[in-house]
Protein backbone atom coordinates (compact mmCIF):
# COMPACT_ATOMS: atom_id res chain seq x y z
CA UNK A 1 0.00 0.00 0.00
CA UNK A 2 1.43 3.34 -1.07
CA UNK A 3 1.23 6.22 1.37
CA UNK A 4 2.47 9.80 1.29
CA UNK A 5 5.17 8.86 3.83
CA UNK A 6 6.44 5.96 1.73
CA UNK A 7 6.45 8.10 -1.41
CA UNK A 8 8.45 10.82 0.39
CA UNK A 9 11.01 8.26 1.55
CA UNK A 10 11.33 6.74 -1.91
CA UNK A 11 11.82 10.19 -3.49
CA UNK A 12 14.53 10.98 -0.95
CA UNK A 13 16.38 7.68 -1.44
CA UNK A 14 16.42 8.29 -5.21
CA UNK A 15 18.36 11.52 -4.57
CA UNK A 16 21.35 9.93 -2.83
CA UNK A 17 24.23 10.55 -5.23
CA UNK A 18 26.19 7.68 -6.71
CA UNK A 19 29.26 6.98 -4.59
CA UNK A 20 27.66 8.29 -1.39
CA UNK A 21 25.49 6.90 1.38
CA UNK A 22 22.91 8.32 3.78
CA UNK A 23 21.65 7.01 7.10
CA UNK A 24 18.12 5.85 7.77
CA UNK A 25 17.72 8.80 10.14
CA UNK A 26 18.93 11.34 7.57
CA UNK A 27 16.50 9.95 4.99
CA UNK A 28 13.64 10.20 7.49
CA UNK A 29 14.49 13.82 8.38
CA UNK A 30 14.83 14.88 4.76
CA UNK A 31 11.52 13.18 3.90
CA UNK A 32 9.83 15.25 6.60
CA UNK A 33 9.55 12.32 9.01
CA UNK A 34 12.07 13.03 11.79
CA UNK A 35 12.46 10.18 14.24
CA UNK A 36 11.04 7.64 11.81
CA UNK A 37 14.24 5.85 10.77
CA UNK A 38 12.56 2.46 11.15
CA UNK A 39 9.88 3.54 8.71
CA UNK A 40 12.65 4.11 6.16
CA UNK A 41 13.70 0.48 6.56
CA UNK A 42 10.11 -0.63 6.11
CA UNK A 43 9.70 1.60 3.05
CA UNK A 44 12.74 0.04 1.42
CA UNK A 45 11.48 -3.44 2.21
CA UNK A 46 8.05 -2.86 0.62
CA UNK A 47 9.22 -0.72 -2.31
CA UNK A 48 8.09 -2.09 -5.66
CA UNK A 49 11.05 -3.49 -7.60
CA UNK A 50 10.10 -1.37 -10.60
CA UNK A 51 11.18 1.74 -8.65
CA UNK A 52 14.78 0.50 -8.83
CA UNK A 53 15.73 2.38 -5.67
CA UNK A 54 19.40 2.54 -4.69
CA UNK A 55 18.55 0.85 -1.37
CA UNK A 56 22.16 -0.16 -0.87
CA UNK A 57 23.15 3.50 -0.37
CA UNK A 58 21.18 3.58 2.90
CA UNK A 59 23.13 2.60 6.02
CA UNK A 60 22.61 2.69 9.77
CA UNK A 61 24.03 5.24 12.17
CA UNK A 62 27.79 5.00 12.29
CA UNK A 63 27.80 4.27 8.53
CA UNK A 64 27.20 0.61 9.26
CA UNK A 65 25.52 -2.02 7.09
CA UNK A 66 22.56 -3.31 9.08
CA UNK A 67 22.32 -6.80 7.60
CA UNK A 68 24.11 -9.61 9.44
CA UNK A 69 27.62 -10.10 8.03
CA UNK A 70 26.94 -13.68 7.00
CA UNK A 71 23.79 -12.76 5.06
CA UNK A 72 23.31 -12.59 1.32
CA UNK A 73 21.97 -9.04 1.73
CA UNK A 74 25.13 -7.86 3.49
CA UNK A 75 27.29 -9.30 0.71
CA UNK A 76 25.08 -7.72 -1.97
CA UNK A 77 25.08 -4.29 -0.32
CA UNK A 78 28.86 -4.42 0.15
CA UNK A 79 29.35 -5.47 -3.48
CA UNK A 80 27.15 -2.66 -4.83
CA UNK A 81 28.78 -0.01 -2.64
CA UNK A 82 32.25 -1.14 -3.69
CA UNK A 83 31.16 -1.04 -7.34
CA UNK A 84 30.45 2.68 -6.80
CA UNK A 85 33.90 3.23 -5.32
CA UNK A 86 32.88 3.19 -1.67
CA UNK A 87 35.32 1.51 0.68
CA UNK A 88 33.61 -1.04 2.95
CA UNK A 89 35.61 -2.35 5.90
CA UNK A 90 34.22 -4.63 8.60
CA UNK A 91 30.66 -3.81 7.62
CA UNK A 92 31.14 -0.03 7.70
CA UNK A 93 31.62 2.53 4.97
CA UNK A 94 34.14 5.34 5.05
CA UNK A 95 32.63 8.35 6.84
CA UNK A 96 33.57 10.68 4.01
CA UNK A 97 31.05 8.94 1.75
CA UNK A 98 28.07 9.95 3.91
CA UNK A 99 25.93 12.42 1.99
CA UNK A 100 24.80 15.64 3.65
CA UNK A 101 21.27 15.42 2.30
CA UNK A 102 20.36 18.86 3.60
CA UNK A 103 23.11 20.33 1.42
CA UNK A 104 22.33 18.13 -1.59
CA UNK A 105 18.56 18.31 -1.63
CA UNK A 106 16.48 21.43 -1.67
CA UNK A 107 13.04 20.94 -0.27
CA UNK A 108 10.61 23.86 -0.53
CA UNK A 109 8.58 24.51 2.59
Amino acid sequence: MRTDALEAIWRTVRCIPRGQVATYGAIARQAGLPGRARLVGHALKVAPARLRLPWYRVVAAGERITFPRSSRQHAEQSRRLRAEGIKVTNGRVARRTAADLDAILWKPR
